[in-house]
């Protein structure tokens, strides 16, 4: 019975320290995710103005450039994928990769061929495990992203757009990552970055549902050199706010799965501490029976030698 009782009080031990762990972790995560929300909420204004500016240049012009224009057949897709670095976040990154197969599938059900670019060790490991082929990867700050991380994501995806699909490049560019709703809830999304969907405003509705003319617009140097210059600015911005988004959502993952282990481990002690209190009691009532049943059996010997 003593065995027994050491056992639940060494379990108890070691509960008592993985909970000290977690909540810890827990803490950390709560930290981070009002940076995260702050960095979100900044550089998410500057995305959609950049992709507005994008959009009136493409459509306020005739010309057909590379990275606005469909492909009359595409054949060859890019699919960039989030994930974390680190685990203990639930089903964060499983989620992510999920949300990429099903990408995958549908872009291959159309007839298109799929280059696949990583950030993320758990993204690299799932494709590595599974001895699939990686175009490109890049790990080590999907933690706390910067527009440098950005921008090194977008260079090789920008030259692959820019390429021709015989020498390797694509027709398309997707990307794959959880956005951030609140801190109970975030969703993994798919968006297709390139070719540009050249969708109206709400300004250019309104005037073309009142028969209004459109202001033209004159491009210096010219459109084409224009949208040279702001459409890698818009790749690099949406990755960046993407990269933002997927932190802040794995820093609440993280807190959620962190908040969830150390209420198991408080649940699980007082399990323990139940049971230990129990083996105790059973050992000092075996301990009483056994006093009593000796002093009642020297008791009889007396007695029997009087």
């Amino acid at each position: 019975m003593g065995a027994k009782l050491r056992v639940y009080k060494r379990r108890i031990r070691s509960v008592t320290a993985t909970k000290k762990i977690t909540k810890a972790m827990e803490m950390i995560a709560a930290s981070r995710i009002v940076k995260a929300q702050r960095q979100v909420a900044a550089s998410t204004p500057y995305a959609s103005e950049l992709t507005r500016a994008v959009t009136a240049v493409a459509t306020g012009s005739n010309t057909k450039h590379a990275l606005t224009t469909e492909a009359d057949n595409p054949t060859r897709a890019a699919v960039l994928l989030i994930t974390s670095d680190r685990g203990l976040a639930g089903g964060y990154s499983s989620n992510a990769i999920k949300a990429a197969e099903q990408l995958t599938e549908r872009l291959k059900a159309e007839g298109k061929e799929v280059d696949t670019y990583i950030v993320g060790r758990k993204g690299v490991s799932y494709y590595g495990f599974r001895e699939r082929k990686v175009t490109d990867s890049w790990t080590g700050f999907t933690d706390s992203p910067t527009y440098a991380d950005a921008k090194a994501v977008a260079g090789p995806l920008i030259a692959a757009v820019q390429q021709d699909t015989a020498e390797g490049g694509v027709d398309e560019l997707h990307i794959v990552y959880t956005e951030f709703v609140s801190m109970m809830t975030q969703t993994p999304v798919d968006d297709r970055l390139l070719p540009l969907s050249l969708e109206k405003t709400a300004e250019e509705a309104e005037a073309s549902s009142k028969g209004e003319i459109l202001p033209l617009f004159d491009f210096e140097p010219s459109a084409e050199d224009v949208l040279d210059a702001l459409l890698p600015r818009y790749v690099e911005s949406r990755i960046y706010n993407a990269l933002l988004q997927a932190a802040a959502s794995k820093h609440a993952a993280t807190r959620r799965a962190m908040k969830s282990a150390t209420d198991n481990a408080e649940e699980l002690i007082k399990s323990l501490s139940r049971l230990a209190n129990a083996a105790r009691q059973a050992e000092i009532t075996q301990e009483i029976s056994e006093i009593v049943g000796g002093a009642s059996a020297l008791a009889d010997a007396t007695a029997g030698s009087d």
